[in-house]
C-alpha cells in the first residue's frame, strides 16, 4: 500500500508540475516522443484513448514512395487524436499483409515491398493493444491504412473487447478511416468518377501529395509512367493537392463519426 501511495503521489506531483509548464500545450501526441512519466501524466490528465494504426511498406507505382501508407497513417492518426482531445498515438506499424514473398504474389512482385503474414500482423497488433491496456488506456482504437488486414483487425477488436470490457477497457476497429461511406468518395475530378480503391491512382496519389508539400514522396515527373504493369491501377495524372486534402478531411470526419458513435453505444 505504501508503494502504491508513493507511486500515486509521484504521478500527482508530476501532473501538477507539468500542468503548470508552458510546454504542455506543445507536447506531441505520439508516445515515442514522450518519456514514460509524461505518458503517465497524460493518462492521469484524461488522455485515456490509444490509437494503434498500421501502415504498410509496399510498391505504389513508379511515382510514389514505398512508405505511402505509413506516412498517411501517421498524418491521419495525429489529426484524429487532436480532434478527439483525449488520445495518444502509438508508433505506426509499417508492415501489413501485401502478398507472398516466396511465390511473389501481390505487391511482393516489386522490390522493396514487405509482407508480414496475417497471423503475424494480428499478433503484433494484439500485443501492442495489450501494452496500451497495461499502460492505463481505457479506449483502444485499431486502424489500418492498407486493405490487407482490415478484416483481421475487426475480428481482433471484437475478441479483445470481449476479453477486456469487464475491466472497463474497450477495443474498437475503426473501419471508416480506411474506407469512408462510399458516397463520400464519389468525387468527380475533371468530369470523371474516381475509384477510391484504385491502388496508386488519382485519389491515392492526391492523398500523399497533400501531406508532402516538399514533393519528397511523389515523383511528379513520373506520373505519366504509371500503368497496370508497374504498380498503378489507375492513371494518376489527375491527382491534385486540393483533392488530397478533401479526401483526408473526409477520412478524418468519417473516423470521428464512427469513434463517437461506438463510444456512445457501448457505454
Amino acid at each position: 500500500m505504501k508503494r502504491f501511495l508513493f507511486r500515486a503521489g509521484r504521478i500527482l506531483g508530476l501532473t501538477l508540475i507539468l500542468t503548470c509548464s508552458p510546454l504542455l500545450q506543445a507536447r506531441s501526441l505520439f508516445i515515442e516522443d514522450l518519456t514514460w512519466e509524461e505518458v503517465a501524466v497524460e493518462i492521469a490528465n484524461g488522455k485515456t484513448t490509444a490509437i494503434i494504426f498500421a501502415g504498410s511498406t509496399e510498391q505504389n507505382g513508379p511515382h510514389m514512395v514505398l512508405g505511402k501508407h505509413t506516412f498517411v497513417a501517421r498524418y491521419l492518426a495525429e489529426r484524429i487524436a487532436s480532434e478527439l482531445g483525449d488520445a495518444l498515438v502509438y508508433p505506426i506499424f509499417p508492415f501489413a499483409p501485401t502478398g507472398d514473398a516466396i511465390t511473389r504474389t501481390g505487391h511482393m512482385r516489386f522490390p522493396g515491398s514487405v509482407n508480414v503474414s496475417e497471423s503475424q500482423f494480428v499478433a503484433v497488433m494484439h500485443d501492442v493493444a495489450l501494452s496500451a491496456a497495461t499502460a492505463g488506456f481505457k479506449n483502444i482504437l485499431l486502424m489500418g491504412d492498407h486493405g490487407g488486414g482490415q478484416a483481421a483487425l475487426a475480428v481482433l477488436a471484437q475478441t479483445l473487447d470481449a476479453q477486456m470490457s469487464s475491466r472497463g477497457i474497450r477495443v474498437f476497429h475503426i473501419a471508416a478511416v480506411y474506407e469512408p461511406p462510399e458516397a463520400t468518395l464519389a468525387i468527380k475530378q475533371r468530369g470523371t468518377l474516381l475509384n477510391p480503391n484504385a491502388h496508386a491512382g488519382t485519389i491515392d496519389t492526391s492523398t500523399l501529395m497533400a501531406i508532402d508539400p516538399g514533393e519528397h514522396w511523389v515523383r511528379h515527373d513520373l506520373l505519366t509512367k504509371a500503368n497496370t504493369t508497374n504498380g498503378a491501377e489507375e492513371d494518376p495524372r489527375d491527382a491534385t493537392v486540393d483533392l488530397g486534402r478533401q479526401i483526408l478531411s473526409l477520412r478524418v470526419s468519417a473516423a470521428l463519426v464512427q469513434i463517437r458513435a461506438l463510444m456512445l453505444s457501448r457505454r
